[in-house]
């Protein structure tokens, strides 16, 4: 019952660019999976916070280590800084600029405050701005690192709270493709299912982005892990029919109380779960806790675009099977991408990859101008929160006080 980790791919990291030598945060474009697996290249601050905008990198410790690495790629690309004084501030503007990427997950925040502070405490000894280039560099390459053994360690403190041969429901995605590496709740699995604490994994499908459809349930099966996936609406009829014996889900941000906010649906499964006696486990880093907030009402909460809610985005590969298709599509893509919209405005790029052709598409589904309100994330109350499970340990909500002293300052 091992698990093959060797076919996750990462989520994020710092490289360099093959086609011009200049350094690049790499990230795997999560909008198109599982179909289509694209690597995005930023080699500047707003393509990082155009992929955190979009969607193509996500998940709360991933936006934490893209934060630091949107930073230290405008260090090395973009900033003109002669002086240690300018490059200070330069790097204080672009921290403030993608800490404003998303609003609901702290983690962004908190990864390039750290970035800022690093860069400021080595300026105070050394001031030559080459070697403090490479430092902060240096430092957000070990935050991805740090990320990862985080990410065990909250595998092993959650795998202590199943039986064997669990089932467990999760929602959204919190695996390996939302941090640095491993997961959160992925963690959890993963160590649990190697000690045969899992048996099954229910997987919410997470409407309206089927972050669990298109991220969860391909990373299970791609580590080998028993899973099924359902619509966000079977979950209470799976949990009266016995089939769940833990829910374990993550976290964008934990307030002082405990209250939680996370992937919006995790309120309805928090509340089915009170009902149905399943324990309720939230699965975060501690730096997922902002002990600035007492509690959750205090969170700003994402509205996102209506089109998500109002159709669909689908992408793909297309092979031609014979002469006359590969022709006509030639024919549409000869000049690059090509732009085709459709009544009742659906959308299409097509264009060449390779000797395939690929799309990108969206499919309004809903009758046209109909009103949608579209949160990103709703707000579990603590009360409805079994345990917070982190790196350091796991925690009764109204023992985060003490964790928060003890491990946070």
């Amino acid at each position: 019952m091992a698990v093959d980790l060797s076919r996750i791919p990462r989520s994020i990291w710092w490289d360099i660019d093959d086609t011009n030598g200049r350094p690049g945060v790499f990230l795997l474009d999560q909008t198109r999976l599982p179909l289509v697996g694209d690597v995005l290249c930023c080699q500047k601050l707003e393509g990082v916070e155009l992929a955190i905008k979009s969607l193509a990198v996500r998940g709360a410790p991933a936006l934490g280590v893209a934060a630091a690495l949107a930073i230290a790629v405008y260090s090395e690309n973009e900033s003109q800084a002669s002086s240690v004084e300018q490059w200070l501030s330069d790097i204080d503007q672009a921290a403030e600029r993608i800490s404003q990427a998303r609003p609901t997950a702290v983690n962004l925040r908190w990864g390039a405050s750290r970035l800022r502070d690093f860069a400021h405490t080595q300026a105070e000894n050394e001031h030559d701005l080459k070697t403090l280039k490479a430092a902060i560099v240096g430092f957000a390459k070990q935050m991805a690192i740090d990320d990862e053994q985080v990410n065990l360690a909250i595998g092993a403190q959650g795998a202590t709270l199943l039986a064997a041969d669990s089932r467990v429901l999760t929602h959204c995605n919190a695996g390996s493709l939302a941090t640095a590496y491993y997961g959160t709740v992925g963690s959890v699995i993963y160590t649990a299912y190697d000690q045969g604490l899992i048996s099954q994994v229910w997987v919410d499908e997470t409407r309206p982005l089927n972050q669990g459809g298109r991220l969860t349930s391909w990373e299970l099966m791609a580590a080998g892990v028993p899973c099924t996936l359902i619509t966000d609406s079977m979950a209470a009829a799976c949990m009266q029919a016995g089939w769940v014996d833990a829910v374990l889900v993550g976290a964008d941000r934990i307030c002082a109380n405990g209250d939680t906010a996370n992937k919006i649906g995790t309120l309805s499964l928090a509340v089915n779960a009170r009902h149905f006696g399943i324990p309720f486990y939230v699965c975060a880093p501690l730096s997922t806790i902002d002990s600035e907030l007492a509690e959750g009402s205090q969170i700003p909460i994402e509205l996102r675009d209506r089109r998500e809610l109002a159709g669909f985005s689908t992408s793909g590969i297309i092979v031609a099977d014979d002469s006359t298709t590969s022709h006509a599509f030639d024919l549409l893509t000869a000049s690059g991408i090509r732009h085709i919209s459709f009544q009742h405005g659906h959308q299409m790029e097509l264009y060449r990859k390779g000797a395939a052709y690929a799309f990108d598409a969206w499919f309004m589904n809903t009758p046209p101008d109909v009103p949608i309100y579209n949160p990103a994330f709703d707000v579990t109350p603590a009360q409805l929160i079994s345990a917070i499970v982190t790196e350091a340990g796991v925690f009764q909500p109204d023992q985060l006080a003490t964790a928060i002293a003890e491990h946070l300052g």
